[in-house]
């Protein structure tokens, strides 16, 4: 697509620098997340990879979004209004807000947000967008569509704005050849830290830290012995097979399970793509406790609908997580710091429900469950706090 159309564009107030491939400029930024004032006292510079250091001029106030990570953190933030764009809204809004339902004063108006991947991502698209920021990792386009090269990542960002994401980080996959070598792996906190900076929200994602620090500290002090705990498949029902996702391994994308500590059934397996595919006999095999059926509190897929084809099925309805009514709704993997919250809360309760208390049940398209105060493993108050008024 010819960019000289936009040629005479005059930069933005967002530059980068160090975008290069193959550069290697993260050397000793690595770690520096704080914003960075430069001189003048306006300016400040956010580290990042494979980006490396990103400088802008002011807090963005249009930021192109594709994963809804980058949305749930921009509300979390109070930057909720800056976001223009979303992957699969009616999907990605809708289950953000099942969530926020529980917390006061907090919402997410997704309705009206362009799909920005939905013909796959358009150069041109995104100069009419002529977004502050865009939180997608450069890498993402640039390994799955031909269209795109380092060459025009730079271009975006000189004649728009900075790029600003992390895809691979999900299950540490590998990055286009050209970012390789300046490419980290973060945890979805450690990401959430970085967008903070960009936002100048230091306060915010501290105040949030510390509920998520608390929760994981409740967590993991009371799960018990590693032989008592339930073996457990983390899936999505397809026609006649399941896609089945690792619980335990590194990456956001397993935020609200790794730190549970459940027994991956399918553990010592070793699949060529992000997933794998399992069919009703193998599952009969392997036969969980606990069926996890991932994005199963989103409107994708009604949980009980799901139970229903697994009792119709022949095979499907000997498995023991069919017979004990263990089927259980998951959350989304692309899951932002306020849907981690909720997300691990909500299978602590379904896994272990003898320390944390019963898992109330999920009807699709409805809010995430009202819980009693007394059961509930965070303060729902504190965090709309933390995101309506700042800490």
């Amino acid at each position: 697509m010819d960019p000289t159309p936009h040629a005479d564009r005059s930069r933005r107030a967002f530059v980068t620098a160090g975008l290069a491939a193959g550069s290697a400029t993260l050397a000793g930024c690595i770690g520096t997340t704080d914003s960075e004032p430069t001189a003048d006292g306006d300016s400040y510079t956010v580290s990042m990879a494979p980006m490396g250091e990103v400088e802008f001029d002011s807090v963005p106030e249009d930021a192109f979004v594709a994963f809804p990570q980058y949305a749930d953190m921009a509300v979390a933030l109070g930057h909720g209004d800056a976001v223009t764009t979303l992957f699969a809204p009616d999907m990605s809004g809708a289950t953000m807000n099942t969530y926020y339902d529980r917390l006061e004063g907090v919402s997410f108006e997704w309705a009206g947000l362009e799909n920005p991947l939905a013909d796959g991502l358009e150069e041109e698209r995104l100069y009419a967008l002529d977004s502050d920021v865009h939180f997608l990792d450069p890498s993402y386009p640039v390994k799955t569509d031909d269209d795109w090269d380092a060459a025009t990542i730079d271009d975006i960002a000189d004649q728009i704005g900075p790029w600003v994401g992390n895809f691979h980080s999900g299950v540490h996959s590998e990055p286009a050849a050209e970012y390789a070598d300046s490419y980290e792996y973060y945890t979805l906190w450690e990401l959430f830290e970085r967008v903070a900076a960009v936002f100048r929200e230091k306060e915010r994602y501290e105040a949030l830290a510390e509920v998520h620090a608390d929760l994981r500290s409740h967590i993991e002090s009371n799960l018990p012995p590693e032989s008592d705990r339930p073996t457990v498949a983390r899936v999505t029902l397809g026609d006649g097979q399941f896609y089945a996702y690792h619980l335990n391994t590194p990456g956001y994308w397993q935020a609200d399970t790794r730190p549970l500590g459940a027994r991956d059934v399918f553990a010592d397996r070793d699949w060529e793509r992000d997933w794998g595919t399992v069919g009703y006999e193998a599952m009969l095999e392997e036969d969980p406790d606990v069926l996890l059926h991932l994005w199963g509190i989103t409107p994708r897929y009604a949980i009980g609908n799901v139970r229903k084809r697994l009792e119709n099925d022949s095979a499907g309805s000997r498995l023991t997580a069919v017979q004990d009514d263990r089927v259980v709704p998951g959350g989304m993997r692309y899951q932002g710091p306020l849907m981690n919250l909720f997300q691990l809360e909500m299978t602590a309760k379904q896994l272990y429900p003898e320390q944390f208390g019963e898992w109330p049940g999920y009807e699709a398209g409805e809010s995430y469950p009202e819980i009693p105060a007394d059961e509930r493993l965070f303060d729902r108050q504190r965090v709309a706090e933390i995101v309506t008024r700042g800490p």
